[in-house]
């Protein structure tokens, strides 16, 4: 009869491959983000990171030291920051994924919706603040 600690251990490791999964599917998809258009690359960039805090500390450290994600992390966990290159790159391709979609969707309403979401991630991009208030500028986390 197994202890439940020994259990324990099983369905730990058991989750551990679950959020390293986790991890790297958000990487591929954020990797895809930063070539295809309409695809974000942050918002995966992001679950990457949170779900590797939950199964390899190596991981995250490589992904806060990462030269292309590490500041653009390290921002928004510490103020929700995006900086002002990023916005633009994201507003070119959400506007790139717009065009695409105006021309290959024929059916009005998913259109509409499709727009709609474009529409709102874009808000969301733009109402994010661009600078780390002062007080938390320099600091690592």
């Amino acid at each position: 009869m197994a202890r439940s600690g020994e259990q324990k251990t099983a369905t730990d490791s058991g989750l551990r491959w679950l959020w390293l999964l986790l991890t790297w599917v958000a990487l591929g998809l954020a990797i895809l983000g930063a070539i295809l258009p309409g695809l974000p690359t942050t918002v995966f960039v992001l679950i990457a990171a949170w779900s590797a805090s939950k199964c390899s500390p190596r991981l995250r450290a490589w992904l806060e030291n990462h030269s292309l994600f590490g500041e653009r992390l390290r921002n928004w966990e510490q103020g929700g920051v995006i900086d002002r290159k990023s916005k633009i790159t994201a507003s070119i391709g959400m506007l790139v994924a717009a065009v695409i979609v105006v021309y290959a969707i024929g059916h009005p309403l998913l259109l509409m919706l499709i727009l709609g979401a474009i529409a709102v991630g874009a808000l969301v991009v733009w109402s994010r603040p661009e600078n780390l208030p002062e007080g938390r500028r320099n600091s690592r986390c």
